[in-house]
């Protein structure tokens, strides 16, 4: 689960994160859609720890991410839309180095690489130095290793980004599969064909605030609009402010949806 309450985040005079208050529960799908310099990212950053906002709080999996950071990233895994990686290593290696952060066994690293690896058609750039892979074949190693802890939380931005379309298929059906297990996926993009084939709900931000909340057909509804999701995300960000958003907390799930 991932609860924000009023969080606030200015850099100077720049409100970068106005008042977002949040409830996504276990095992939901949720995306977060915005136009550049929305409030996206530095939304994610307060989730996983990396900045602290100037008011409010964030919790992840019933932890403080401020008060208690280390129970929090102990449950959750982050992919940034560039990951870091050691170029040095290898992606065995990599994936190795990961599991003992989170304190697994190394049968539960074998066990639970070659899953991935099989996944992620990962087996021939296995012990080749990560430095020579292409930015694709990185991404896959990145998300590899973010789900080799089983994590309760998976965040991830822009995680298609040089992607070919066999392995976006992956990454989406693997997700889908992770979320349905009961592991809270939070993710951000621009594709929105992405939030609408995947989404129980979405959340459009546009200039630090949260306008909208509710699975696409809701958005749709509430946008005044049918057909595809872009159209609704378009005049929601255009038409600002909008009358009758919904609560952060409220909305209804797609049937067959999570519990």
């Amino acid at each position: 689960m991932i609860e924000l309450q009023n969080v606030v985040k200015h850099f100077g005079d720049v409100r970068a994160v106005d008042g977002i208050t949040l409830t996504v529960p276990r095992g939901e799908f949720f995306c977060v859609l915005g136009p550049n310099a929305a409030g996206k990212t530095t939304t994610i950053k307060m989730i996983v720890g990396l900045i602290r906002p100037n008011s409010g709080s964030v919790k992840v999996a019933g932890f403080d991410v401020q008060a208690e950071p280390l129970e929090a990233r102990e449950r959750l895994s982050y992919v940034p839309d560039f990951p870091f990686l050691y170029d040095k290593l290898t992606p065995w290696e990599f994936l190795r180095f990961t599991g003992q952060l989170f304190r697994m066994s190394d049968a539960a690293i074998q066990s639970g690489a070659a899953d991935l690896v099989d996944r992620f058609h990962l087996g021939e750039w296995l012990h080749k130095p990560i430095e020579g892979l292409s930015h694709g074949t990185r991404q896959r190693v990145a998300i590899a290793s973010a789900l080799l802890h089983q994590p309760e939380v998976f965040v991830i931005d822009e995680p298609m980004v040089g992607l070919d379309p066999h392995h976006a298929r992956v990454v989406k059906d693997l997700l889908r599969e992770r979320s349905r297990a009961g592991m809270t996926v939070f993710l951000s993009t621009h594709q929105i064909n992405v939030a609408d084939e995947l989404a129980d709900r979405v959340g459009i931000i546009h200039r630090g605030r949260l306008l909208a909340v509710g699975t696409p057909d809701e958005i749709r509804r509430r946008a005044g609009t049918d057909g595809e999701l872009e159209r609704a995300f378009l005049a929601i960000t255009e038409d600002e402010p909008v009358s009758g958003v919904e609560e952060a907390q409220g909305g209804t799930r797609r049937p067959g949806g999570p519990v």
